[in-house]
């Protein structure tokens, strides 16, 4: 393997790209040739940096010295003053974002601030994702090295020790998932990784999957090994094609080496793996939706029970596991699941990766340890609102999370207590919103996506969405009566008891949310005839 005394690493996420991110990274690659350096620094691209304002985003190890936005006329005086003369180029460096008007909460805050800790982003932007023998050297594969030296249950009870929950949104313990399969007798298993990352404002997979493919694979081939698969599939988004050309190429890499395929590491475990992509489908985020697209069907969610542990991918045991909960497995496995339950809380052990977006200052996103509060992320990582602007809710998880309003922007965030509050914390998209955000039109928008998305297969899911937004848009017209408030509570209540599957009962949440704590101002809009915010087009009143 080369070693090198630089890395160069330049972003190239969709935006990135947008902006000239490849011909910043082509004229890199020129301009260390000319200087002779290209046998002294490695080039590299990477997914998310973490800073909107400064893209294209080059980052230079071993300084970390991040430079922003770069454009291609820029490259050559790093080249020669950084790579060459080993000086700083200090105007082109990546402005630094102040915490501006929250110095005084900050500092009265009491105890230590919350620092990000990352463990499944923890090798994204800082290893060359194509590069099998970098994500070695950061110790790459010597968690499947254990594990395969070990014994099937020796795995599934340190995830058991560790308290890992599904990252996917339902919390479901992972060592418990694990150990249902793996107790099953069928000769042929499957692990799947469900990289259909749907919710609208969430890319946290995304990151993981293009800036680490390599953890991926990793955990699935322990996967396999503790429940007895020889076989897996990674279900990818379609749109991510960035992701899936990585993980292919992720994939040939380890077969290359002797990790992926017959007989890993001498051991005499098969495992091999597959990528199928998705065809846009927000329903096959649902497993059973899922594994029937996998098979070649219409995808569509199927009755439960049977569940996929017993009944999954052809009939046949199949554990379903989503990107964010496998990336943590390779962590737990090296360091202990005693290591694991001492971050987070009691009840909800490890960090959680959140995507912050709206009305908020820095939009990205972070790792944390559960038990963060809405506030904290606010205040800290998301640097406040604009000036001038007010905290009014936040909706977790993406459209089929709940919306949480300002008296709940103190709750610790970790699934037993956003249970206790009637809230659920979802798949980790927070979207802020200020005092300009009407929640009827919020309702809408949200409405108009289930409706567009539900798979049809069900009446209460596809009736009742379309039911429900003729109603809400009644009321942001100013049409509606205070009787319709009733109806909709009431397909809210048959969205999520008579739905088949997740979409449907969920599509119930912004209607009981916006009514449970915002009801005053919707029934603004019938009562008054005023949207409070002034968003909706409301029909004139009549004076009688």
């Amino acid at each position: 393997m080369k070693f090198t005394r630089s890395m160069v690493l330049v972003s190239n996420d969709p935006e990135s790209i947008r902006r000239g991110s490849a011909e910043v990274y082509q004229q890199f690659q020129h301009d260390l040739a000319q200087a002779g350096l290209s046998d002294e620094v490695s080039l590299a691209q990477f997914t998310d940096g973490g800073r909107e304002d400064a893209l294209p985003l080059v980052i230079i190890y071993p300084e970390a010295s991040a430079y922003g936005p770069v454009s291609p006329a820029d490259v050559a005086r790093i080249v020669e003053e950084h790579l060459y003369k080993g000086r700083v180029v200090a105007d082109l460096l990546a402005p630094v974002k102040e915490l501006s008007g929250r110095i005084g909460w900050l500092k009265a805050r009491k105890g230590a601030l919350p620092m990000e800790k990352r463990i499944v982003l923890r090798r994204a932007g800082r290893i060359d994702p194509e590069n099998i023998e970098e994500y070695i050297v950061e110790e790459g594969y010597q968690a499947l090295a254990r594990v395969l030296a070990g014994t099937r249950m020796q795995v599934i009870e340190e995830l058991e020790e560790s308290g890992l929950q599904g990252r996917g949104g339902a919390g479901f313990p992972t060592g418990r998932k694990w150990r249902f399969v793996g107790s099953t007798k069928s000769p042929k298993k499957y692990v799947v990784c469900n990289a259909d990352e749907s919710e609208p404002g969430t890319f946290k997979d995304r990151v993981i999957l293009e800036g680490d493919p390599h953890s991926i694979i990793e955990a699935m081939i322990i996967a396999g090994f503790a429940v007895g698969a020889d076989e897996g599939y990674i279900y990818v988004r379609g749109e991510y094609q960035l992701a899936q050309r990585r993980l292919e190429k992720a994939i040939l890499q380890a077969r290359e080496f002797g990790l992926l395929g017959k007989d890993i590491m001498n051991s005499g475990f098969d495992f091999d793996i597959h990528v199928h992509s998705g065809a846009g489908a927000y329903v096959c985020g649902e497993e059973t939706a899922l594994l029937e697209s996998i098979e070649g069907k219409r995808g569509e969610p199927r009755a439960r029970p049977p569940y996929p542990t017993t009944h999954g991918l052809w009939g046949k045991p199949t554990l379903v596991n989503n990107v964010e909960t496998l990336a943590n497995v390779p962590a737990i496995i090296l360091n202990g699941g005693e290591w694991y339950r001492g971050i987070g809380t009691p009840s909800s052990p490890g960090t959680k990766t959140y995507t912050i977006l709206g009305n908020i200052n820095f939009r990205g996103l972070i790792e944390v340890p559960m038990g963060i509060t809405l506030r904290e992320v606010i205040n800290i990582y998301g640097h406040g609102l604009p000036a001038g602007a007010s905290f009014k809710l936040a909706q977790t998880g993406g459209s089929s999370g709940s919306i949480i309003p300002a008296s709940l922007q103190d709750t610790p965030m970790d699934f037993e207590s956003f249970r206790k509050a009637g809230v659920s914390l979802g798949s980790g998209a927070l979207l802020i919103c200020d005092e300009r955000t009407c929640v009827v039109d919020l309702a809408i928008t949200l409405m108009k996506f289930f409706r567009f998305e539900s798979c049809g297969k069900c009446t209460p899911c596809r009736v009742g969405t379309d039911r429900a937004l003729r109603i809400l848009t009644s009321i942001s017209q100013g049409e509606a009566q205070l009787s319709d408030l009733d109806t909709l509570l009431g397909l809210a209540e048959e969205l999520e008891i008579a739905s088949n599957c997740g979409l449907g009962q969920t599509a119930s949440v912004p209607i009981r949310d916006t009514l449970k704590h915002f009801r005053a101002e919707v029934e603004a809009h019938i009562l008054l005839g005023v949207c409070p915010t002034g968003v909706c087009d409301m029909a004139p009143v009549q004076v009688v």
